[in-house]
């Protein structure tokens, strides 16, 4: 499956990125949205870094399924099967030159399954409209949070792995705020996991071979390490809401 392509936002002068200071999050540095992919530099710990707004792609159905566990088709109650990953996403608020957690804010997530199929698509790799696996979202908490359990992603032809996300705010209201982009894996850790069933294995594209994710620069890498038989990653996001 392909077709992604990516959109870029406003851009934030270097001078205010590097005054934008918040809490030291989840994984390192936040996301801040809408932005560009341009070229800062390092980025510090405890910054709001401008980033990459990335596109839905094709792939998005609106399917509005509250839960954390997205791994069940509720169609039938199967689980898609795949190595455990647990995602958490911490969304804050950039006010008065800094972040703050953003309750009530709705976090989508969908992504292919092992064998690099999307649940809910008509597609010529394979039909599965009706089903709804690897997809829902979850509203955050009070500290921003929101986490996931899934499983760690697989690959298909013309995209490196890679998991989608929307943040709505307000999404009943006329003037809500959203922002959609990817997060991505470091290559050598997906070797490690692809390298054992129910993952197919052979070639598959590198993050460095992927448009969507060198235009993004890399930034948006989810930090994952083992975790209790599977994998857990964590992503900090930072919205400028006006």
């Amino acid at each position: 499956m392909s077709g992604d392509d990516v959109t870029i936002g406003r851009v934030l002068t270097r001078r205010r990125a590097l005054a934008l200071l918040g809490a030291a999050g989840i994984g390192g540095s936040r996301l801040l949205a809408p932005s560009a992919a341009r070229a800062q530099g390092p980025a510090s710990p405890g910054l709001c870094v401008v980033r990459p707004a990335l596109t839905e792609g094709p792939y998005f159905v609106d399917v509005k399924l509250d839960r954390s566990d997205i791994r069940a088709d509720p169609a039938d109650g199967t689980r898609r099967p795949g190595a455990p990953l647990a995602i958490t996403l911490r969304v804050s608020r950039l006010a008065g030159g800094a972040c703050a957690p953003l309750p009530g804010a709705i976090v989508d997530v969908w992504h292919c399954d092992a064998a690099g199929v999307y649940s809910d698509v008509a597609d010529p790799h394979g039909g599965t409209v009706g089903h709804r696996f690897l997809r829902g979202f979850q509203t955050t908490d009070a500290g921003g949070l929101v986490t996931f359990t899934t499983i760690y992603p697989g690959a298909y032809p013309g995209r490196a792995v890679h998991v989608h996300f929307k943040v709505r705010t307000a999404p009943n209201a006329g003037r809500g705020h959203e922002f959609t982009s990817q997060l991505f894996f470091d290559d050598a850790l997906t070797d490690q996991v692809h390298a054992r069933p129910p993952y197919p294995g052979g070639a598959r594209t590198r993050n460095t071979r992927d448009g969507i994710y060198r235009r993004a620069g890399g930034r948006l890498t989810m930090p994952v390490a083992p975790s209790g038989g599977g994998y857990a990653g964590s992503f900090d996001l930072a919205l400028e809401i006006g």
